[in-house]
């Protein structure tokens, strides 16, 4: 009787695995059959932080992805995925398999977008392009970059990230903290300026935050890199004669809801970037500077210019005297303008 009984229970055992394995044989197939639509129809859908799973399958089904909503739910509880769904933006076509669609889900498979951050961009330029992407609230990353805490943390020794964000093209996705996306940015500020850098700075006589300064005035003054060492050296004979750096790019940093036109108005009115009414650096960078900025303001030229005007074709002359100095202003800006070039 005994060996009948385990005979029957081995027989059972057998029966219920081979039971098993034909359902998760059937559903593997109906899990690889395709969507109700085309190859070629891109959707992009956006799973929230924290959202239920019955929201994941209204937001796939309201998207045209899913065949039938009880598959997929049934293909997803019996693989446990529910518990194990990332929250981010993914790109599905209307013809991928539920079992395809899972796979992305669980993997954390999602959207990754390149944001290119140039040199020379300010932290409201910042912000309005990551807005522009979905991927912050563009108030909200402002306040963050202004909050002392968060910079306090970051190593940041300012009231502003403005300057500490570094140019870099960086991956985020959708579905990040805006706080996430500034302590990237600052830690990759960290990791590209090392100690001996500040240590020159310092030697040069400049804190880390006057040294980042002076370097974001240069990207601001020219977009060669072959004359950031002399727009530097201009500015370092200045500051060691005491005399006003006279930048317009700090004017206008220091002007709300600048209009691209620069007058002799902005250029009389105090405000603490007027760097023609103000001796000495502004109290902070008006940019993100790149690394050849950060360079040359540790490495000026060896030369004793004092002024330098634009030619008007992405270059300047430099002079070392005022008279000289008013010459070009003649030659380049006076005489082009009352010409009509």
């Amino acid at each position: 009787m005994k060996l009948f009984e385990r005979f029957r229970y081995r027989r059972l055992a057998i029966l219920a695995l081979v039971a098993v394995a034909g359902i998760a044989g059937a559903l593997w197939m109906l899990g690889s059959i395709p969507g109700p639509g085309s190859g070629e129809e891109i959707v992009a859908v956006y799973i929230p932080r924290g959202a239920p799973f019955g929201q994941v399958v209204n937001l796939l089904d309201q998207n045209g992805l899913l065949r039938s909503r009880l598959l997929f739910r049934i293909m997803a509880h019996v693989g446990n995925a529910p518990q194990r769904i990332k929250a981010g933006e993914y790109e599905f076509t209307k013809a991928m398999p539920p079992g395809e669609i899972l796979r992305k889900l669980v993997d954390g498979d999602y959207r990754k977008r390149p944001i290119a951050v140039p040199e020379g961009f300010t932290v409201r330029k910042i912000a309005a392009r990551l807005a522009m992407e979905g991927l912050v609230e563009e108030k909200e990353f402002l306040r963050l970059a202004g909050d002392r805490k968060l910079l306090a943390e970051m190593n940041i020794p300012a009231a502003s990230a403005e300057g500490f964000l570094f140019p870099e093209t960086y991956t985020f996705y959708k579905g990040l903290e805006a706080e996430t996306i500034i302590r990237e940015m600052a830690n990759q500020f960290h990791a590209r300026v090392t100690k001996e850098m500040i240590e020159k700075a310092r030697e040069r006589g400049f804190t880390l935050l006057e040294w980042v300064t002076l370097a974001s005035i240069i990207e601001k003054e020219t977009g060669l890199k072959s004359e950031m060492p002399l727009v530097a050296a201009v500015f370092r004979n200045r500051l060691k004669r005491k005399m006003p750096l006279q930048s317009d790019p700090t004017v206008i940093y220091g002007i709300e809801n600048f209009d691209g036109n620069l007058t002799r108005r902005h250029l009389e009115r105090q405000n603490p970037y007027n760097s023609y009414l103000n001796r000495g650096l502004p109290p902070g960078p008006i940019c993100s500077p790149g690394m050849d900025a950060l360079q040359a303001a540790l490495n000026p030229a060896p030369v004793n210019y004092l002024y330098f005007v634009s030619r008007n074709d992405g270059t300047h002359h430099f002079s070392e005297t005022l008279p000289e100095h008013s010459r070009a202003v003649r030659k380049y800006q006076i005489n082009r303008k009352s010409s009509g070039n």
